[in-house]
């Protein structure tokens, strides 16, 4: 028999990115920048698949927010995954979408926070949310996988309607805890 964390199955998460993906084709998001991280693994891989998104690998976070910028002035909507992590390396860059009014979207997969295993993350997790809001990101916090469509569909449009920026910020409950396997 095998044994289940129950840190794990309590916070095993459905079908979230299926419905992410659908609400951002329905907001016709047409590129979408991110490093990798296996919390959005399943979101970037339909997004990948998609005829109608274009999808690019980034070296660092701060580049998706140049990328974004780039898809707004060519006419396109586009949306910026990243862990939460990568958050402290968009702060410089989050002056540029201010100043110009440019609408960022942004869905950022939480780490550093319920149930961490890896120290490295604590820091960077405990101040994401805050350090979006300092640099005058509107952030919407996801705790619960049935509410994480309809937040992205609110937040997204948002950012779009009002040429403001915007975070998803996906709870590491939601998403499950990570744990290092060997």
């Amino acid at each position: 028999m095998q044994q289940v964390d129950p840190l794990q199955a309590e916070a095993a998460p459905a079908d979230w990115p299926s419905r992410i993906h659908a609400v951002l084709q329905g907001l016709q998001i047409r590129q979408v920048a991110y490093v990798p991280d296996a919390g959005h693994a399943r979101l970037i891989q339909l997004c990948e698949q998609d005829p109608s998104m274009a999808s690019t690998v980034l070296t660092t976070e701060e580049e998706g927010i140049a990328l974004a910028t780039g898809a707004w002035l060519g006419g396109q909507h586009a949306v910026v995954l990243m862990q939460s992590s990568g958050v402290g390396n968009c702060i410089n860059m989050l002056s540029l979408v201010q100043a110009c009014r440019v609408p960022l979207a942004m869905i950022v997969t939480m780490r550093g926070e319920w149930g961490e295993f890896n120290p490295w993350q604590i820091p960077m997790g405990r101040t994401t949310c805050e350090s979006l809001e300092l640099a005058g990101v509107a952030t919407y916090r996801v705790d619960r996988e049935e509410d994480a469509a309809g937040t992205v569909e609110a937040a997204v449009g948002a950012a779009f309607d009002t040429q403001t920026a915007v975070a998803v910020v996906l709870s590491q409950r939601m998403l499950g805890r990570k744990k290092w396997t060997g």
